[in-house]
C-alpha cells in the first residue's frame, strides 16, 4: 500500500530519529524519513553550516526514489525550519505541507523587536566564535540564550558532548539564512508559548497565511502529547484534502 512520505528535519541538538521521539510511531501510517542535516554525524567531525546543502538534503528526501511518486510533508524543528522553507521555495510542488516547530526563521523577522533584541545579544558572540574554544563558546551561548531556564552545567567531559559543542560553535546564525515566504503551501507553526522570539516569528508567519498553534513543552512542544497530536492531525487533514482534490 502506498504511504505518503513525511520528512523530519531536526534542529541544532539531537538529529535523526533521536530528535523526534514522539513521532516514531508515524512510521506505521507514513513513509517517515528522519534526516541528518549537513555536518551532523555521530562519528565524523562536525562541519560549518551550509544552508543550501541542508535544503538539498530535504529535496533529495522528497524525490521519487522508486516509491512511485515524488513529494511529501515536511516537519522541521528550530534551525531545521530554515532548510524546510528553502526547499519549499525552490520546489513548492514537492512539499504537500510544512510543519514548523519553534522555527528559527529570524531573517524573516529581523526588524521586529524580539528578533532584533536577540540578534543584538548574540551577534557579538557569533562574531568571535572562530576565536573561542568549543567549550567557551558553548558556555557563553547557553548563558545568553538559556540563562533563565537552564542551570549552570559542568565541563564537557564525554566525547559526544565535546562534538556537540563543536557543532554548535560551527553553526551560522539563523538571521544569515536566505529565507523567503513560501507561497501556497499549507503551513502549521507550533510553538511552546515560552519565548517571545518564537511567538514573534509565529505571528509573522500567521500573517502570511500559516496556522499557529501552541502546546506545552518549551522549545520542544512536539514532545508533548498535545503537540504531537497537533502535528499528526494537521498532516492527516492536508493529506485528506489532497486525496479529495485528486479523486
Amino acid at each position: 500500500m502506498f504511504k505518503q512520505r513525511v520528512v523530519f528535519v531536526h534542529g541544532a541538538g539531537s538529529f535523526g530519529a533521536a530528535a523526534w521521539p514522539k513521532q516514531h510511531g508515524m512510521a506505521l501510517n507514513y513513509d517517515a524519513l528522519f534526516l541528518r542535516r549537513h555536518g551532523f554525524d555521530p562519528v565524523a567531525e562536525p562541519l560549518e553550516t551550509d544552508f543550501a546543502a541542508d535544503a538539498a538534503i530535504v529535496l533529495g528526501a522528497l524525490a521519487d526514489d522508486g516509491r512511485g511518486a515524488a513529494g511529501g510533508h515536511v516537519v522541521a524543528h528550530s534551525q531545521g525550519a530554515i532548510a524546510a522553507m528553502m526547499a519549499a521555495v525552490q520546489r513548492p510542488d514537492l512539499v504537500q505541507s510544512l510543519t514548523l516547530v519553534e522555527p528559527a526563521c529570524l531573517s524573516l523577522t529581523a526588524e521586529l523587536p524580539a528578533t532584533a533584541a536577540h540578534r543584538a545579544l548574540m551577534q557579538p558572540l557569533f562574531d568571535v566564535r572562530h576565536h573561542l574554544s568549543d567549550e567557551d563558546f558553548h558556555r557563553e551561548f547557553v548563558r545568553r540564550v538559556f540563562a533563565a531556564h537552564t542551570p549552570t552545567q559542568a565541563g564537557l567531559g564525554a566525547p559526544e558532548d565535546q562534538r556537540e559543542a563543536r557543532r554548535l560553535r560551527l553553526q551560522a546564525p539563523a538571521w544569515d539564512a536566505p529565507l523567503q515566504i513560501v507561497p501556497g503551501v499549507p503551513t502549521l507553526v507550533l510553538t511552546g508559548g515560552w519565548e517571545p522570539l518564537y511567538e514573534e516569528i509565529a505571528g509573522y508567519l500567521r500573517e502570511t497565511g500559516a496556522l499557529h498553534r501552541t502546546a506545552a513543552g518549551g522549545h520542544r512542544p512536539h514532545d508533548s502529547v498535545e503537540g504531537d497530536r497537533m502535528i499528526r492531525t494537521f498532516i492527516a487533514d492536508v493529506g485528506r484534502q489532497e486525496h479529495a482534490r485528486a479523486s
